[in-house]
């Protein structure tokens, strides 16, 4: 043993700085060594996320070129105007307007609707008493959500049709039947109503896994203070499940500008296409029916454009106002 500086030096610490000192590709190799298996089965995920969802990403360069299918991608001549014709006639199409409010709308008044009630319903299931009771309510709620969009659409359309079971019963009433599946106003209460219905009870699942995770220590002293049912779920409940509630609804602003678009398909028709038109579906006959490919591909750019500015803007007042935030 020798003094350096005043310490000691041993041989273990001769070892420690040695260890400490080792380069980045060594500690690489014995971390991949100890933990093989677990990088193997993150390999799948991984390739396939670089397959179908990163690499397939130049195809975003067809909304500033002439795309031509013989040339391909990559060699279609630039559109004029440095690229930018596109997103010119994009801005100046007064439908493409028309179909861009149509989708804030609905997705507006279907977050305003969906996002609450899932919360709720978690709040309600985790008062109840009778374990048997709240698992057959989760497993009702929640069957709905495996069924088939064309399923739900072609229940939809046996219950609201001119001799389906809704109109039935307004006549039995004595009131007047209403064409609820070419009636542009009827369009979203129906989406959004089956909406609700199919998946209220899946996507309170993830609220009731945070409801699990809270400190019953909390509630003691809750009713010790006098605190009763109402003013615990105020006070204790929502607050601890409140970083949940922020990361889903970031995330559901995510997804703003995107619609169920084989529900939407589906249930558009001439009676109420004037407010059933998304972005999805204009995408699909500009660039599938009309083979406008280039034009396509732009309004799609300009959708995650605005879908990417929500999620910014929403972590940003999120980071401000709490602790919580995706970044």
């Amino acid at each position: 043993m020798t003094l350096k500086n005043g310490r000691p030096v041993t041989v273990s610490n001769i070892q420690t700085r040695a260890g400490g000192r080792r380069s980045l590709g060594a500690r690489m190799r014995c971390a991949l060594k100890r933990d093989k298996y677990l990088y193997l089965i993150m390999l799948l995920p991984a390739v396939y996320y670089l397959l179908f969802c990163y690499y397939p990403m130049y195809g975003v360069t067809l909304a500033f070129r002439n795309f031509k299918p013989k040339l391909g991608i990559l060699h279609s001549p630039w559109a004029s105007e440095g690229g930018m014709k596109y997103m010119r006639m994009i801005v100046e199409d007064p439908y493409f307007w028309l179909v861009f409010k149509n989708t804030i709308t609905l997705n507006i008044i279907n977050l305003l609707i969906t996002f609450p009630a899932p919360i709720i319903l978690a709040l309600l299931l985790n008062e109840l008493g009778s374990q048997r009771y709240k698992k057959m309510v989760q497993t009702v709620t929640s069957l709905p959500h495996f069924l088939s969009v064309v399923v739900v659409v072609g229940m939809m359309s046996d219950m609201f049709n001119s001799t389906g079971i809704v109109n039935t019963a307004l006549k039995a009433l004595g009131l007047n039947t209403v064409q609820f599946l070419t009636s542009a106003s009827a369009f979203r209460p129906m989406y959004i109503g089956s909406n609700l219905w199919q998946n209220v009870g899946w996507e309170s699942i993830i609220f009731l896994a945070a409801l699990s995770g809270l400190d019953m220590e909390l509630y003691e002293a809750a009713r010790i203070d006098g605190a009763g049912r109402w003013k615990q779920t105020l006070h204790v409940t929502i607050p601890g499940i409140l970083p949940t509630i922020i990361i889903m609804l970031i995330l559901a602003m995510g997804r703003i500008m995107n619609v169920s678009f084989q529900k939407i398909l589906l249930m558009m028709n001439g009676g109420n296409q004037s407010v059933a038109d998304v972005i999805s579906t204009y995408v699909y006959r500009r660039g599938i029916q009309d083979a406008d490919f280039s034009y396509a591909t732009g309004v799609n750019l300009f959708q995650s454009l605005v879908s990417l500015l929500f999620v910014i803007g929403t972590n940003t007042i999120s980071r401000k106002f709490s602790e919580t935030s995706l970044w």
